[in-house]
């Protein structure tokens, strides 16, 4: 789909493109540990890539993998990945009146390329389906572009993880990985200056109370980030802000 020269010479392909790498930290966090997780479950390498290229959906590979791992009955793996996954029937039914006009095999290699955020963008911009051909082309490089970002980062990243699975080590488990892919969502929503500055303080503020039991030292990483983000906004300076505080108000999202 994104291949095609119709589609890339669109602006809105390039647009796609852009909005999806905003969220490509996450994405690819979540991929890195996908590919460990499938090694690190007793998958083989080459199992976990050729997996990687032909299922291409992240939780339904995590809930897979365990069940095979496990000597689990096929119909019980595919059951298990067909209900995590019920939510792209939602979306197909969705997209069904933007791509009807497409020929069948392009039809299936867009659903098959289709990812949540990819598919949470569009839905954000496009509320009806094109009237001219120019205006559902237009809408296809858009979908297009996020497609194009969000495949590259994941396959990208998961094949990275099934390489580098063997060289973490073992104790550090399934947690190191989540780890992981919770610093990539962290890193894809440091969208304003407060947020990085919070994140920051909360980080070396959990650092530094490290030795308190039960886990205490994540309650003060929260206090501390507030506090100190409290403290900015009453005494930062004044003007015109937006929702992240410390610049000015952006402008609404087109939609």
């Amino acid at each position: 789909m994104f291949w095609r020269a119709d589609l890339r010479r669109w602006p809105e392909f390039t647009e796609g493109m852009r909005e999806q790498t905003s969220v490509t930290a996450g994405v690819a966090a979540w991929g890195l540990m996908t590919g460990v997780a499938m090694v690190t479950a007793g998958l083989s390498q080459l199992e976990a890539v050729l997996m990687t290229l032909l299922v291409y959906a992240g939780s339904a590979q995590l809930a897979a993998v365990p069940l095979m791992s496990a000597g689990a009955p096929l119909w019980v793996v595919l059951a298990a990945a067909f209900c995590v996954n019920l939510r792209f029937v939602v979306f197909s039914a969705h997209l069904r009146p933007y791509v009807m006009h497409l020929p069948l095999r392009q039809r299936l290699l867009t659903g098959y390329l289709t990812g949540d955020l990819s598919y949470v963008f569009f839905a954000r911009r496009y509320h009806q389906v094109g009237h001219s051909l120019e205006e559902k082309q237009r809408q296809q490089a858009y979908l297009a572009g996020h497609c194009c970002v969000n495949y590259a980062s994941w396959m990208g990243s998961s094949l990275l993880g099934v390489l580098l699975a063997h060289t973490i080590p073992i104790e550090w488990g399934l947690g190191f990985a989540g780890i992981l892919a919770l610093i990539g969502v962290g890193c894809s929503l440091a969208t304003s200056k407060l947020r990085v500055v919070s994140a920051g303080v909360a980080g070396a503020a959990a650092v530094a109370a490290w030795a308190l039991p039960l886990k205490l030292n994540i309650v003060v990483a929260i206090a501390a980030a507030v506090a100190f983000c409290l403290i900015l906004e009453a005494h930062g300076p004044r003007g015109p802000r937006g929702p992240g505080g410390l610049g000015p108000t952006p402008e609404p999202p087109r939609v």
